[in-house]
């Protein structure tokens, strides 16, 4: 993890929260919400945070490599089922109220945990909390900023890429994997997500795989891709077209387009996600396209890649400056096809600046 980001002042924040709320500590087992409280990006363990203690518990495949990425907490070594070891962790605790990630732990975990509670005569108490990491993720820290930039660089590079090696007859998977080879090539991590090539009527689907359809001259082409670095993404679409492209293609795409830019032009701290969404929703629905925009304007990005804060019809996130997060209108109608174009932003100063750089 980058120095420039520091766990204690995370932690802090975590604790005042859970001041809050009545609580003595929290039980966090959700991977982007694990790595960003402790620097830890193995695949399992679990945290728990108190005002006096902060513990990692992990079983042995990871112990050296949590002692190194997460200093601030002590390590406990987990050698059995969680029957076996959390009792004990939990008696040395001196805690009543501990809360526990309702949107993110099983139902069957839950039970299992309140079965050993029932059988050890305890007086501590799993409380369901929600939203206690999140929104701390969904301002970014200059260094996690500088990583996102990073990964966006890379997409943008690969976008230039593709759009020079893009020729008619070439599949859509062909362009998926030429996209994955050079952004793995460029240092990108493993992607945050399967990469969208979508041509002709299949650009439509705004989530379609790339399939082995050959690409054609005059259609559309939605290209959706992101890179990760230390674990930080970046998530951009461009729409483009081989060839000439046909009146539709022309007055779809400027519509998107000036959907984008219109919203980025007005998107301001202290508007709610619902807001921004209805502005490129207005733009749209003037152009008359408005049931064909399906999904919603776009959403946070950081350690995940669909993250705090969300830019959606009702959603009542508050934007603010250090926020990184996706513009993407799109207009997709069946049997011919979809344009989107989303950028990577940032909030900052009172305004939105664009760190994806590809070309529209």
């Amino acid at each position: 993890m980058s120095p420039k980001i520091k766990i204690k002042s995370r932690l802090e924040k975590l604790l005042a929260g859970l001041g809050e709320k009545g609580l003595d500590g929290i039980l966090i087992s959700q991977p982007e919400n694990r790595r960003y409280l402790s620097g830890f990006d193995g695949s399992a363990g679990f945290l728990i945070i108190t005002p006096n203690k902060n513990i990692l518990a992990t079983d042995s495949r990871y112990t050296a490599q949590a002692k190194s990425q997460a200093p601030e907490y002590e390590i406990f070594p987990i050698t059995s089922d969680i029957e076996g070891w959390f009792p004990g962790l939990a008696a040395g605790l001196s805690i009543k109220r501990v809360g526990f990630e309702g949107e993110y732990i099983t139902f069957s975990l839950y039970r299992r945990l309140c079965d050993i509670l029932g059988k050890g005569k305890t007086v501590l108490k799993f409380v369901p909390v929600e939203n206690m990491v999140e929104p701390l993720r969904a301002v970014k820290e200059p260094g996690e900023i500088e990583l996102i930039s990073q990964a966006a660089e890379i997409a943008d590079a690969a976008m230039a890429h593709i759009r020079e090696e893009l020729h008619p007859g070439m599949t859509e998977r062909e362009a998926a994997w030429e996209i994955e080879k050079f952004m793995r090539e460029k240092g990108s991590q493993p992607l945050p997500f399967d990469i969208i090539v979508a041509s002709g009527p299949n650009s439509a689907l705004p989530h379609a795989q790339p399939s082995a359809r050959a690409i054609q001259k005059g259609e559309p082409i939605v290209i959706d891709i992101g890179a990760r670095v230390e674990g930080y993404s970046s998530d951009l679409s461009r729409t483009v077209c081989l060839g000439d492209p046909d009146d539709t293609f022309k007055k779809v795409y400027d519509t998107v387009l000036g959907a984008q830019l219109g919203t980025i032009a007005i998107v301001k701290p202290e508007m709610s996600g619902g807001e921004a969404d209805q502005i490129a929703r207005i733009i749209i629905e003037e152009g008359g396209y408005g049931e064909a925009f399906g999904h919603g304007l776009g959403h946070g990005v950081g350690l995940a890649v669909h993250e705090k804060p969300r830019l959606g019809s009702g959603s009542s996130d508050k934007l603010s400056d250090g926020m990184v997060f996706t513009i993407e209108p799109g207009i997709y109608i069946e049997g011919w096809g979809g344009v989107r174009i989303e950028d990577l932003v940032i909030m900052e100063k009172g305004k939105v600046r664009a760190i994806s750089k590809a070309e529209k």
